[in-house]
């Protein structure tokens, strides 16, 4: 059988969010349990409410926003290689799974949810972690499921959004013109907008603000100041970085600097 591969993956606590979250997407599957509070959760598809002991998936790439109320969850964000490797361990095919159910309504996951969560943040031993992640991650793919896709990196299917992605991932501390991003493209300005809201769900300026704030979380997560953090993500003005932050989290930067919510594993 092959080895899960070693992927870090992110662990977070957060009390009292309020407010309202702008649209964004994450690379990684989003998967939590409300401890308290509410949030109202709007995708493409369905608007649902997240309320204690409901647990709430989000598919890599789904595009999502919503509206918190003295909500308090604790999520992890395995990527989708971990999955896909689970998955081919499963069924010996290699596809991304994708699950219908935003917010589901499961005692026994939810049992499964706090057990996990404790041994990740009492640092209980590392092969525990691991088994009792395997064993969350197996049940939802096994239960949830909706449908698969083969296993490509996301927006391939489009050598255009393909290019795009690239592009802007490459010089995301740069300020890209819609003119850079389109010429790139080979298309009108217009009908590049129009293309890559389409296809990602979100435009190009969205899409980089994502992007810009998701690698900044990584950076501070791993060590880096807010400051450098921001700068090196092409934030110039913190103010704004900070902003732009917890429009998409519902909380402020300066969190991540509180360790006991932050844990990567």
């Amino acid at each position: 059988m092959k080895k899960l591969e070693s992927i870090q993956t992110v662990f977070e606590s957060i009390e009292n969010s309020n407010g309202n979250f702008t649209k964004h997407f994450h690379d990684t599957y989003a998967i939590g349990i409300t401890n308290s509070g509410l949030f109202k959760s709007i995708t493409s598809n369905e608007s649902c409410l997240s309320y204690q002991n409901s647990t709430r998936i989000v598919n890599p790439g789904e595009v999502h926003h919503g509206d918190s109320k003295c909500w308090n969850y604790t999520n992890f964000y395995p990527k989708v290689q971990l999955l896909v490797d689970l998955y081919e361990q499963m069924f010996f095919e290699k596809k991304i799974p994708f699950f219908r159910e935003h917010v589901v309504e499961d005692i026994h996951l939810v049992k499964l949810l706090y057990v996990f969560f404790q041994s990740v943040y009492t640092y209980s031993d590392k092969m525990l972690i691991e088994t009792n992640m395997i064993t969350i991650l197996s049940y939802i793919i096994q239960n949830y499921t909706d449908h698969t896709k083969k296993y490509l990196p996301m927006f391939n299917d489009q050598k255009i959004i393909k290019n795009s992605i690239e592009y802007i991932n490459d010089s995301l501390e740069y300020n890209l013109s819609l003119d850079e991003l389109a010429n790139n493209s080979h298309l009108s300005k217009y009908h590049f907008l129009r293309v890559f809201k389409k296809s990602v769900g979100l435009t190009p300026h969205q899409y980089i603000l994502t992007q810009r704030v998701d690698k900044a979380k990584d950076l501070v997560l791993n060590g880096a100041t807010l400051s450098d953090a921001g700068l090196e993500v092409g934030f110039n003005d913190q103010s704004h970085f900070i902003r732009i932050f917890r429009k998409m989290h519902g909380y402020s930067p300066k969190e991540l600097l509180k360790k006991n919510n932050f844990i990567l594993h």
